[in-house]
């Protein structure tokens, strides 16, 4: 892994990878402690249930997600934000279309390509 993203990105600039799915992603920064991504979702698109070994925060930027963390599932609406612990189920379905930031700590190794 690299050890850190540059200091600055700009949006119209940095890549926003096709994740297929109706999913969308761009590094937003990172080094090895800390990464933050933004992930645009379309409309009925499907964050799959996962879990990792990371910690994280996510916060909802638009649009209205059904997140199931846990095994417990909450209705996030834009300004709203969720902490999903290292090793827990979770995933989302996003009925609306919207866009979530994502951080992560440590950061993800494999959203980063070698």
């Amino acid at each position: 892994m690299q050890k850190q993203s540059e200091h600055f990105l700009f949006g119209n600039d940095t890549e926003i990878e096709d994740l297929g799915g109706g999913l969308k992603r761009q590094m937003l920064g990172y080094n090895h402690e800390l990464m933050a991504v933004k992930v645009w979702f379309d409309k009925g698109a499907e964050g799959y249930t996962h879990k990792h070994r990371h910690s994280q925060v996510t916060y909802v930027e638009e649009g209205e997600f059904h997140f199931s963390i846990g095994g417990e599932m909450k209705i996030l609406k834009a300004g709203d934000s969720c902490l999903i612990p290292p090793h827990v189920e979770h995933g989302a379905v996003c009925p609306t279309g919207g866009i979530l930031i994502d951080t992560f700590s440590p950061a993800r190794e494999d959203f980063i390509e070698e």
